[in-house]
């Protein structure tokens, strides 16, 4: 599985399904495809299942316990109560494909799909693949954001966005400086403060009011799992009326809190607004004399290669739990706040692709609205 291979034979026939993507969402819906006993590939243009989350920061773990990491048909190994590495979870990945013979092409960047006719066109450089339905479980964050005055900072301050961020090692002796205070801008910034003089900027979308760690694993997240895939979701009432607004906001911290980094001497600041004499400046007119920066400015959507009427007025998919009403036969698998507010999360991307692979057993339905609230007839 660590290597791409070319199978000639898969461009010149017409397949039930590509998948775009082979991170958990890819490989989730592919167990539920080869139950079907489907002709398709998934197609992700890393070196290995799993590198996805192999070339993020050497200490970050997950914030679910194992318990609830596992993917249809393997349980995640080892203590139930533990939260995963990343490369824990990395190499899950690969054995999970490797255990249930997913046929994924590795090394294949896609930069083309659009439909012809009642068929999709998959193209990836001069290669082309030919499928009935698409599947695109790629997540929606792909391009690291910087801001763009960030050019403008001294060439001698190191400037690193999280997705290059491993370890304290990068940095140079001196301040540093991270920007955004969600649970990524947290946990480095905790980390850094071992080693450097560390300040935070930005404002977090509140806190987990519980401590994280075990207890919480054991007592605490059963709830939370129960909340997020049955209550918080587009399927109630109270979900139709929440999501919207949590999903407006930034992501609550999870194990890292405000007192835990100010109990650690990171000092918060005001919002960076711009530079001045090549230095950072935050919202109160304070200029910071830092040699390192760290961008937890989050990513933005790249889905440029996607050449069908896919979106809505807003950049997102028109879509129903999955189900891209817009372009029949395409589906879409692991996307933020898709159908709940745990539709990016492992536990939920299981309950979406369990439902979305009865979705593809099934005739094609069109979604329709009656008295405000979703509902489905069978197509003509």
């Amino acid at each position: 599985m660590n290597e791409t291979t070319d199978h000639m034979d898969e461009t010149d026939r017409e397949l039930d399904a590509v998948v775009i993507g082979g991170g958990q969402a890819g490989l989730a819906i592919g167990y539920h495809l080869r139950r079907q006993d489907r002709d398709f590939v998934i197609l992700d243009d890393r070196r290995r299942v799993g590198d996805a989350w192999r070339t993020r920061w050497d200490s970050l773990r997950l914030f679910t316990p194992a318990r609830y990491d596992g993917l249809p048909g393997m349980r995640f190994p080892g203590d139930g109560l533990a939260f995963p590495t990343k490369d824990e979870l990395a190499d899950y990945l690969e054995a999970y494909a490797t255990r249930n013979a997913l046929p994924i092409r590795l090394g294949v960047h896609v930069d083309g799909v659009r439909r012809d006719g009642d068929v999709f066109t998959i193209s990836a450089g001069d290669r082309r693949w030919r499928a009935q339905r698409v599947i695109i479980s790629t997540g929606a964050f792909h391009e690291p954001r910087v801001p763009d005055f960030a050019r403008g900072l001294r060439a001698s301050i190191v400037q690193l966005h999280s997705a290059e961020y491993r370890n304290p090692g990068q940095l140079q002796p001196g301040p540093v400086l991270v920007v955004g205070l969600g649970n990524s801008g947290a946990e480095i910034a905790r980390e850094l403060s071992r080693t450097h003089a560390t300040s935070v900027s930005g404002t977090p979308g509140g806190e987990l009011p519980v401590r994280h760690g075990r207890t919480a694993a054991r007592f605490v997240f059963p709830l939370v799992r129960f909340a997020g895939l049955h209550v918080l979701s587009l399927g109630t009432p109270v979900g139709r009326r929440v999501l919207p607004k949590l999903t407006s906001h930034a992501a609550p911290l999870i194990r890292t809190r405000r007192k835990e980094l100010a109990a650690a001497g990171v000092e918060a600041v005001g919002r960076v607004t711009g530079v001045s004499d090549g230095l950072p400046v935050t919202a109160d007119g304070r200029v910071h004399a830092v040699a390192n920066v760290i961008w937890c400015t989050g990513f933005r959507s790249d889905f440029g290669w996607l050449q069908v009427p896919a979106f809505d007025e807003t950049g997102r998919f028109r879509q129903w739990r999955g189900v891209v009403e817009s372009v029949p036969g395409l589906y879409a698998l692991g996307l933020d706040a898709m159908y709940s507010i745990n539709s990016e999360s492992l536990p939920g991307i299981v309950r979406d692709a369990a439902y979305l692979a009865r979705q593809l057993r099934a005739p094609r339905r069109v979604r329709s609205t009656v008295d405000g609230e979703p509902a489905t007839a069978n197509a003509a």
